[in-house]
């Protein structure tokens, strides 16, 4: 099993970082008390998840014993690593000016710099089993979402999942579409009396398609479209990519360009599926 322990300075960025991890597919607990940890560890250790935990100031309760106490309880079966997110103070100080939220040390009644200043210090015992310090005070939050992903799974761009979907324009256009591609130009095999029972990926209709060279130049035009803006749009930090082929009932010509786009995206792209809107 794999733990991930996010931890650091309020308002470096933990909440960026654990979101990160969850798209990576993480089973994600938010400021967990420490002396919780152990018990949660051992009750997902025969899960198939990996955990990430992320811990603040608030989740320190009896001081740097208890955190050491806390890593010398994991045994040798988990694979743990710590990063420990770091500002420098003036930055932590403009990002809580700007965003007006309060620091978890307000309640002790300190100005926000001798909060900061106070959780510093608080701090030291867990950055000194940090395996990795992250400084985010020049980072935006998508160059840090990129260096956490780059640390996890050796890439800077989270997973992306690529969804190529017909759909027939007579039923309205799928909304979860981010690019829509309308092929109703192309010859109709509704209107080849033998060929209206059966959809696009039947044999009929296929033999029908691959006779007409502009089905082909149509799908290598679209596939080339998408391939090239790929890498554009999984350093965009996105999650989901769907694009949809379009005809008027959904049956023949968005079945038949849908699967073939697919496949083509599929030599490369392992993240993929190919759905159809209509039973075919």
């Amino acid at each position: 099993m794999r733990l991930i322990i996010i931890t650091g300075k309020s308002g470096a960025g933990k909440s960026v970082a654990l979101k990160t991890l969850e798209d990576l597919g993480f089973y994600c607990i938010d400021n967990l008390p420490i002396s919780l940890i152990q018990n949660v560890v051992k009750d997902l250790s025969h899960s198939e998840n990996n955990i990430a935990i992320s811990l603040d100031i608030r989740n320190i309760s009896k001081g740097p014993r208890e955190v050491e106490n806390m890593f010398s309880s994991f045994t040798k079966e988990i694979n743990i690593q710590t990063f420990f997110l770091d500002a420098s103070n003036e930055k932590i100080l403009t990002r809580y000016s700007e965003t007006k939220r309060s620091h978890p040390l307000s309640k002790k009644k300190l100005s926000l710099y001798d909060s900061i200043l106070e959780e510093d210090k608080s701090l030291l015992t867990l950055k000194k089993f940090a395996n990795a310090i992250i400084d985010t005070t020049h980072l935006s939050i998508y160059e840090l979402s990129d260096l956490i992903c780059s640390k996890i799974v050796n890439s800077k761009h989270k997973p992306m999942l690529i969804t190529v979907q017909s759909f027939g324009f007579k039923y309205g256009i799928p909304k979860d579409s981010d690019y829509v591609f309308d092929v109703r130009f192309l010859p109709n095999p509704y209107w080849v009396s033998h060929l209206k029972k059966f959809s696009g990926l039947d044999e009929p209709v296929i033999n029908f398609f691959n006779k007409l060279p502009e089905v082909d130049h149509t799908i290598l035009q679209i596939y080339n479209l998408i391939n090239s803006w790929l890498p554009k749009l999984k350093s965009n930090n996105r999650s989901y990519l769907t694009i949809s082929i379009g005809c008027t009932g959904g049956k023949h010509r968005s079945v038949f360009v849908a699967e073939r786009i697919g496949k083509l995206l599929l030599k490369h792209e392992k993240n993929l599926k190919i759905i159809h809107s209509i039973k075919v």
